[in-house]
């Protein structure tokens, strides 16, 4: 498999194209690489929403489809601020810095030297005092040819180390923006669900004072008065919980975005609605979303590094060559030390082959094989997740429409049985036991209502973030 030294990354790597081919091995680089078993689906088997292909450029800033300007600036505070961000930026300065010290070893190295001495000697008998001088400074150069592309090998290794930090970069930026996102319909959920549970309190407190009233003139027991009350005490005691649910998806709101708890009330104290679902998405073919997302872009990349790095081992066996040469001055005199006479040059080769390594390079070579072949493992598992997310993606689009569509008729129906449960009661003709069940169903039909409408959102979320949008190239 060839390996580029450089570190810019093609947008299809040929050895992946052709693994996701059917019927179609990858090579690699030796013969004892294993063939990739991953063939990829010529369709979705879940109905998409939407035909077409797959549109890279509009996968860039899914978030703003929604059309909501503050789910719009958390994901752009959090992909510039989160933790998780500035942390893959770090692992990719670290690359960086490692693969410019493997391009350093390709080069030869050269050191100075500079010294001086001076030596007095007396001679006790004579009591004679003697002084010398002496100065010296000396070019010293090495070099290790690189005959059979063993450090060649190994740059390349470290190029697609660092292609790799790269894509786990943009996969980062992938799942912050998902997690971002689903977090803010998750608040929005609660907050719909406290405004359902406040506007039921206030109906049953209603209908409370409508049971107190009619007790007063004798119309029906205390029975009913205890029973309102049980009801609006229940959706009373709900209340906190949901309060607390809000408080903490703030904070947790916050966290993504790099800032101290509390810090987004003030952008979200306005409550708002779920955000509503785009009406379609162009999901394009298998083969487009494998080339879009970071996460098996970047398992090639480690394909890449560990085949680099088995070729690296493989070369070990063959003989190095090293050229040593020195450029020196020495002088009695230091203002001497630049005289032609006084320079002194050498050159040296040296040839080595290793004979006997008590199995180290034999090791090594296996150890890298069986390394080779974990990563390979691990970026048909990366292939077979993502085409397993989108999967489920699209079929949690389809079933969380169908499961709102539903609710939507349920949940008119329940509020007209609701008002017209009370109207009866007043009237005198249904107990109060139906207005209680009435307004319970009322209130439980608005709650899946909202969670219904949540969950087709971030089904919307996740295809977006199973397609492989929400990254840019750097």
């Amino acid at each position: 498999m060839p390996v580029s030294a450089s570190h810019s990354f093609s947008p299809w790597p040929r050895w992946l194209a052709l693994a996701c081919l059917p019927g179609v091995a990858w090579a690699g680089t030796e013969a004892t690489t294993p063939a990739s078993p991953v063939a990829v689906p010529a369709q979705w088997h879940a109905e998409a929403p939407a035909a077409g292909a797959l549109d890279p450029a509009a996968l860039v800033h899914w978030w703003e489809r929604f059309d909501d300007t503050v789910l719009t600036q958390l994901v752009e505070n959090a992909l510039r601020s989160s933790p998780d961000v500035r942390t893959a930026l770090a692992k990719i300065e670290s690359a960086r810095a490692n693969h410019g010290i493997q391009r350093a070893s390709l080069l030869p190295s050269l050191t100075g030297d500079a010294s001086g001495r001076r030596t007095r000697t007396r001679v006790h008998d004579t009591d004679v005092v003697t002084n010398a001088d002496s100065a010296g400074a000396s070019l010293d150069a090495s070099w290790e040819i690189d005959l059979f592309g063993k450090q060649r090998t190994a740059l390349s290794a470290t190029a697609a180390d660092l292609a790799q930090a790269e894509e786990n970069l943009r996969d980062a930026q992938v799942t912050l923006a998902a997690e971002v996102a689903s977090t803010y319909v998750s608040l929005r959920s609660a907050e719909a669900n406290l405004a359902a549970t406040q506007r039921s309190l206030a109906t049953r407190e209603e209908s409370l004072q409508l049971a107190r009233w009619r007790e007063q003139v004798g119309t029906t027991s205390s029975l009913d008065t205890q029973q309102a009350i049980t009801t609006v005490e229940q959706a009373r005691a709900s209340v906190p919980a949901l309060q607390q649910s809000i408080l903490e998806t703030r904070n947790r709101l916050a966290v993504l975005c790099g800032q101290t708890p509390g810090s987004l009330d003030t952008l979200l104290a306005t409550t708002g609605a779920v955000p509503a679902a785009p009406a379609a998405i162009a999901v394009g073919i298998p083969a487009e979303t494998l080339r879009q997302r970071p996460d098996v872009r970047a398992a090639g990349r480690a394909v890449e590094a560990a085949a680099a790095r088995t070729s690296a081992a493989k070369r070990d066996r063959f003989p190095t060559l090293k050229l040593t040469g020195s450029v020196g001055v020495n002088a009695l005199d230091a203002g001497k030390l630049f005289s032609p006479e006084t320079t002194v040059a050498s050159l040296v080769g040296s040839l080595t082959a290793p004979i006997f390594a008590g199995g180290r390079i034999h090791n090594t070579i296996a150890l890298r094989t069986a390394t080779e072949k974990q990563v390979l493992i691990a970026y048909e598992s990366a292939v077979l997740t993502a085409l397993s997310e989108v999967e489920n993606a699209l079929s949690a689009v389809r079933r969380h429409s169908e499961r709102l569509a539903a609710l939507a008729t349920a949940a008119t129906a329940a509020r007209d049985a609701s008002a017209l449960a009370r109207q009866q009661y007043e009237a005198g003709t249904v107990d109060f036991l139906t207005v209680l069940d009435a307004e319970r169903n009322a209130l439980g039909v608005e709650q899946q209502q909202v969670s219904a409408t949540a969950d087709l959102t971030t089904a919307h979320i996740q295809l977006y973030k199973a397609l492989g949008g929400g990254w840019t190239n750097l």
